[in-house]
Parts: C-alpha cells; sequence; structure tokens
C-alpha cells in the first residue's frame, strides 16, 4: 500500500483543480439563473452551499495530499487534525513526515501512549526539533537502545542534541585531554616526587549516558578530571622513570576514581597518547633553595658584622669618656692640695723621702 500513494496523491492532484473550476462555473450558472427565477431564501441557501463547498475543496486542495500520504501510511491522521494544524501555526507536513517515518519503523503511534499527533505538535509548539526526536528514536531502536520519546523529547528541549547523543552511544567519540581549542595547551604538566616534570598527551573514549544526558556535565568536566587524575597519578609515583616503563599505571588510577560520575557520559577508556621529560624541576628548586639559604646566611653576616662594628665604636666611645673622667679626677688633685694650704691641714714631718 506504501507504494501507490505516489500515483494517487499525483491523480487527485490533477482532478482537483478540474472540480474547483467546474464547482465555480456551476455556482456562476446557478447564481445568474437565482437571480432571474429563484426567490431570495433559495439564493441564500444556494450561496451557503456553494461557501461549504468552496471551503470543502479549498480544504481538500490545500490538505488532501498530505492526508491521502498519511492515510496510505497508517499514520493515523484525519484531515481535521491537519486543518487544526494550519490554523495553531504547526507546520502539517513536518508533522506528517515525522508520524510516517514513527508508523513505517514500528513505533507504536496510538493516541494514548504512543507517538500520537498532538504529542508530536505540543513538542513543535515548545520549539522542538521534532524530526531530529524521530530520528534519534528510530537510530536507538535499529541500536537495542531504550529511548522513549518522552525522554527523547525532554532531551531536545534540554538544548542537547538527542541525535547526537545516540550516534555517540552507539560509536563512542575521543575526546583529547587537555583539549588545544579550549585551553591552549597541547600537554599537562605533572611532577614526580623526584622532581622530574613529565608532559602527558591523553586521549579519552566517552559513551554517552542518556539516562544522565539532562543535567549531566559535559565534556569540559571530564576533561577537567581526566586531567586532575592524571597529575595525581603521576604525582605519586617516586620516579619518572616508574611512569615512563609503565604508563598505563595512569590509565587504571584514573579509572577507578569514577570520574564520570554525575556527567552525561561513560568513560569507556584512558589511553595515553604521549609522555615527554621536561626540566628537572626539583633540582632547579633545590639550587634556588640553595641561593636563597646563601643569600640569607650573607644577609645575617653582614648584619653581625655590623653590629661588631657598632660594639666596637660603642667601646672606644666609652674608653674615651673613662679618659675624660681619669683627666677631671687629676685635675682635682691640685685643687685638694691649694685647699688644704690654706686650711693648714698639709705639714712636713721632717722625714726625709726614701
Amino acid at each position: 500500500m506504501g507504494r501507490l500513494w505516489f500515483p494517487a496523491t499525483a491523480i487527485l492532484a490533477s482532478l482537483v483543480p478540474l472540480w474547483y473550476d467546474d464547482a465555480m462555473n456551476l455556482l456562476a450558472e446557478l447564481f445568474a439563473q437565482g437571480l432571474r427565477s429563484y426567490p431570495p431564501l433559495t439564493i441564500f441557501l444556494l450561496l451557503l452551499v456553494g461557501v461549504f463547498v468552496l471551503i470543502i475543496l479549498t480544504v481538500i486542495w490545500i490538505y488532501g495530499g498530505l492526508w491521502f500520504q498519511a492515510f496510505m501510511s497508517g499514520a493515523d491522521i484525519t484531515l481535521a487534525s491537519l486543518v487544526g494544524m494550519g490554523l495553531r501555526g504547526v507546520n502539517p507536513r513536518m508533522i506528517v513526515n515525522a508520524k510516517v517515518m514513527a508508523a513505517q519503523s514500528g513505533m507504536g503511534i496510538d493516541r494514548r501512549s504512543g507517538i500520537s499527533t498532538s504529542r508530536l505538535e505540543a513538542h513543535f509548539l515548545a520549539g522542538g526539533n521534532v524530526m531530529g526526536v524521530i530520528h534519534a528514536i528510530i537510530a536507538a531502536q535499529r541500536a537495542g537502545i531504550p529511548l522513549d520519546f518522552d525522554k527523547a523529547a525532554a532531551i531536545d528541549l534540554a538544548g542537547r542534541d538527542v541525535l547526537d547523543a545516540v550516534r555517540t552511544s552507539v560509536h563512542p567519540k575521543v575526546i583529547d585531554c587537555p583539549d588545544p581549542k579550549r585551553s591552549g595547551k597541547a600537554t599537562l604538566s605533572a611532577i614526580a616526587k623526584n622532581g622530574v616534570e613529565l608532559r602527558v598527551r591523553a586521549r579519552v573514549t566517552v559513551r554517552t549516558n542518556l539516562d544522565q544526558l539532562i543535567g549531566g556535565a559535559t565534556e569540559e568536566t571530564i576533561i577537567a578530571r581526566v586531567g586532575e587524575g592524571i597529575i595525581t597519578s603521576i604525582g605519586s609515583a617516586l620516579t619518572h622513570l616508574e611512569v615512563l616503563e609503565n604508563p598505563d599505571r595512569i590509565s587504571r588510577a584514573v579509572l577507578e576514581r569514577g570520574l564520570d560520575s554525575q556527567t552525561a557520559f561513560k568513560i569507556v577508556s584512558i589511553d595515553i597518547a604521549d609522555i615527554d621529560v621536561g626540566e628537572n624541576i626539583g633540582a632547579r628548586l633545590q639550587a634556588d633553595q640553595a641561593e636563597a639559604d646563601t643569600r640569607v646566611a650573607r644577609a645575617q653576616a653582614e648584619r653581625r658584622r655590623a653590629e661588631a662594628i657598632a660594639q666596637e665604636q660603642e667601646m672606644k666611645a666609652r674608653v674615651a669618656e673613662n679618659r675624660a673622667q681619669v683627666l677631671l679626677a687629676e685635675a682635682e688633685v691640685p685643687k685638694a692640695m691649694a685647699h688644704a694650704f690654706r686650711s693648714g691641714n698639709l705639714h712636713h714631718d721632717g722625714r726625709k723621702p726614701a
């Protein structure tokens, strides 16, 4: 039956103009005769019937082909539904094509629980991509992935490409870590415990997790978590040689951390694409620390030397002060002798000096 609707539609499209022209000619003839021989009520009824027939023919002219296509495909779309779509601003051709695809692919299209016309219209009016949702459901059905219309419509309205999500679920995609387009860096820099830097580039294979696609984290989160896991794994290695000898230890350590939780993807594998040995950061830091310690020791020695010089100058000042006090004491001796002469306390005992 599906192969017959193309010629039938062509025949119907060719007959409708003839019916339309005959109807217009008949109405014109009846109107001309009615003006001469029919009463006004009869003329009014004839005009009413003519307008009704004209509306029916117009509806058939506009929507007849789509209705016949849906009828021959078993899409369960009435002519009244097509007229209602036109009045509601819905693209009837898109809805018919989507319903035909759903019917021909074996999906349920019943009006209660299946992909009904009203549900397709509602998704279209909500701004969704009707054909993208139908294509995604068909692709998921062919791949054996459980995906119903409600979940696909919700994913589509959330701003995610549901068809690309299904394709990624069937054919996993590879993400570079780090991504040069996002971060501008080609490698991750990590340092082992012996201070040697390793520059790593990884490739993460992910598959879409449809159950967490709504509200789940995106690729940026996967890249950030994998990068953090790689840096942590390398940082826990005693030497960089351990990492170079066994690169898959990084992959195992990162996968065991469950980095894909609460994300829209499931990590299939993490492959270390390239490892390069960078600078000996530990030796450079030690050299910088030794130089800093030398500068500190020089500053402390210079401080002690300055303190010694200051103490020496202070001692010299004290010696000069003591000498001045001695001179002052010597100057007091003549004064004391003079005072003794004047007071008569200075006398000679008659003995000769030895």
